[in-house]
């Protein structure tokens, strides 16, 4: 059976359509109005070589925030979903990514608690359309419909597009090496018996 998920989430400010696969191969359809946002799902999707197709229409006229921070929803949801009952997986899954100049740290725990740790900052006010304050807003939304701990710090960087292309490809390899099988796993990987 497929580790697989997909999601519909209307509401007055967005209206997301989106499905993902944890066993893909990092192909991706990607349209939520924010080209710059586009771009980070992509290097997520690509790097943890999950499958991730997001359409979506917000409410652009307004801001970038609805747009960004439901589309965070809607994968946390989706990731909780794939991983299913988190039967022999890894759980824990980490990575360190270079971009240049930068360089970036992603620890995540599919432990079924929500938590976000995060410790980055940028020079500028946004990429492309995309305000770099949005990056903590998604990954807080992630995390917290993931219901999984996640840990992201930037150790340094001068260029605000690498630093996010950094978090975005590091989160992709976290979570990619958290949701590996592994055949030692017969059950959940906790001494509670559950996650």
């Amino acid at each position: 059976m497929g580790r697989a998920a997909q999601l519909v989430r209307n509401t007055r400010e967005t209206r997301i359509t989106a499905a993902f696969d944890l066993d893909g191969s990092g192909k991706t359809s990607l349209h939520t109005g924010v080209c710059f946002f586009d771009h980070m799902l992509d290097e997520f999707a690509r790097h943890g070589l999950f499958d991730l197709d997001v359409a979506c229409s917000g409410d652009l006229e307004v801001d970038c925030h609805h747009t960004i921070e439901d589309t965070g929803i809607v994968l946390g949801s989706m990731i909780r979903d794939a991983a299913g009952d988190k039967r022999g997986i890894c759980r824990y899954g980490h990575a360190i990514v270079p971009m240049d100049e930068a360089l970036v740290l992603c620890a995540v725990d599919l432990c079924g608690r929500p938590y976000l740790v995060y410790d980055a900052s940028f020079s500028g006010f946004r990429c492309g359309e995309m305000d770099t304050q949005m990056a903590r807003e998604f990954f807080y939304a992630a995390s917290y419909t993931a219901g999984m701990n996640l840990h992201l710090k930037v150790f340094y960087g001068a260029n605000d597009h690498h630093i996010m292309e950094a978090m975005f490809k590091a989160f992709g390899r976290a979570l990619d090496m958290a949701t590996k099988v592994d055949g030692r796993i017969t059950d959940v990987l906790s001494t509670k018996g559950v996650l």
